[in-house]
């Protein structure tokens, strides 16, 4: 009996130590991939909070940014960010709240009380700025951030198999299209999906479900063109977070392995490798089910391009703390959070100028003039919009001559009385009737004097042919 205890004993002994070495190695391995994680310096005390803002215990949220090369700012040297999320953690029962902010937002993002969509406050101050910016006009208490490039999400999509999703005819249609860039961008592959002939009467109707690889489900999240436009293009991107989320918890540890290698050279964060060591052992609990847009109550503007107006900021923002921690949460709009409400509204004219429906946009006008709106307060409410060869966009930047204030109060006009200030640019050969200075049907002045090709005695000075007078008068 003893014998057979020591054997027992053994055995349980071999399997503490096969697991116990099995974990240093699971642990060494993401240990060492967790060092190709850019990890960039966060300058904490550029990060605004406003005072008023509620403390959230029980809750940590953190700012998610998806940032595309092809999403360049025309007059910065950063990108915008394409995507804006905010992740909502409930630190006891593990449950994921994602919030997409709608990136043509009207928002304060901050430099010198400016106004512009929100995904130009990246392109403006880096992760701070963007940071900064939630936090103000949502009252919210964010300080980390994970920033990925979409480069990184084909990979992640390819390495988990591809992704089954339903679509409809125009979501296939637009899908194919942006796969073509998606494509050249990254290096990989992809084959269109075959549309149905003929097209469906309603386009929009979800016709189908399609296993898409990473070149198809990032380019199915980029779409923003068909009816749902923008709070469309981020429900699709919730919708591929979820989907990865619940892959990725049923891969296998070489798969997992493979996507720290691959994807984590290209993600930035502000977590410290301690912080997200001791997130890991509780990812496979987290669940993230409740997602939604903001602002969830919305108009639009055409002031300039389409731009996305939430009919209250405060009211909006009160809603989405309800959503983010609880419907009985306790919360009050600071005093920030219902000036940026009162300007965001004066700014576009007054409620009564917004309208139900985006103005007409296409693929076309994306990352052009077109697309991209500035307001700034310079002291006498003047607002200027975003035209790549204007740089207002900069900060530092406020006049395009200090010594000139365009225009000149006391310079209105050249003359008055004369608009032209060149007798005709076209003109290059004397009037053609008249050739020659001293005409020989005129031989003497009489009186002299009063034409300026002719002084008092009557003498032809030499000119081009044409006097001042004559020339004035044509």
């Amino acid at each position: 009996m003893k014998g057979k205890m020591k054997k027992v004993l053994f055995f349980l002994e071999i399997v503490i130590l096969l697991v116990f070495i099995g974990g240093l190695y699971i642990y060494g391995q993401v240990t060492s991939k967790m060092k190709k994680i850019e990890q960039p310096v966060l300058n904490e005390e550029e990060i605004v909070i406003n005072p008023e803002a509620p403390k959230m215990t029980g809750y940590t949220t953190y700012a998610l940014f998806g940032i595309d090369h092809r999403d360049k700012n025309a007059a910065l040297s950063g990108e915008n960010s394409d995507t804006i999320i905010i992740a909502s953690v409930n630190n006891d029962t593990k449950d994921v709240k994602l919030v997409s902010i709608y990136r043509d937002t009207l928002l304060n993002i901050g430099s010198s009380d400016t106004y512009a969509k929100a995904n130009a406050a990246y392109a403006y101050g880096g992760p701070e700025q963007a940071i900064s910016m939630l936090n103000t006009n949502l009252d919210l208490d964010i300080k980390d951030y994970a920033t990925v490039d979409f480069n990184a999400l084909v990979t992640v999509i390819d390495l988990l198999g591809g992704l089954d999703i339903p679509m409809s005819y125009a979501e296939i249609e637009h899908m194919n299209n942006y796969s073509v860039e998606t494509s050249e961008e990254t290096g990989k592959s992809f084959t269109p999906i075959e549309k149905p002939d003929p097209a469906p009467e309603n386009q929009e109707e979800i016709i189908g479900t399609y296993h898409l690889n990473g070149v198809q489900a990032t380019s199915y999240c980029r779409i923003r063109y068909t009816s749902s436009l923008d709070m469309g293009r981020t429900e699709r991107q919730r919708r591929v977070i979820q989907m990865i989320v619940s892959k990725a918890k049923t891969a296998g540890l070489s798969t997992i392995f493979d996507i720290m290698d691959e994807v984590f050279p290209m993600v930035q964060t502000s977590m410290s490798q301690t912080e997200i060591l001791k997130m890991i052992p509780t990812l496979i609990g987290y669940s993230v089910d409740d997602t939604i847009g903001f602002p969830q109550s919305y108009k639009f503007s055409n002031i300039k391009g389409s731009i996305i107006v939430p009919t209250s900021l405060e009211s909006n923002v009160i809603e989405l703390h309800k959503f983010l921690y609880g419907e009985d949460t306790a919360y009050t709009p600071s005093a920030e959070v219902k000036a940026y409400s009162e300007k965001i509204l004066e700014i576009v004219g007054g409620g009564e100028q917004l309208l139900d429906e985006a103005p007409a946009t296409s693929e076309e006008t994306e990352g052009t003039d077109d697309d991209n709106f500035i307001w700034q307060d310079n002291g006498d409410n003047t607002d200027y919009d975003s035209d790549p060869g204007y740089t207002d966009y900069d900060s530092d930047y406020t006049d395009p001559d200090p010594g000139y204030t365009d225009p000149d109060p006391g310079y209105t006009d050249p003359d008055p009385g004369y608009t032209e200030p060149d007798p005709d640019p076209g003109y290059t050969e004397p009037d053609p009737d008249y050739t020659e200075p001293d005409d020989s049907g005129y031989t003497e002045p009489e009186g002299g004097g009063e034409d300026g090709g002719y002084e008092s005695g009557g003498e032809v000075q030499e000119s081009s042919g044409v006097s001042e007078t004559e020339g004035l008068s044509e």
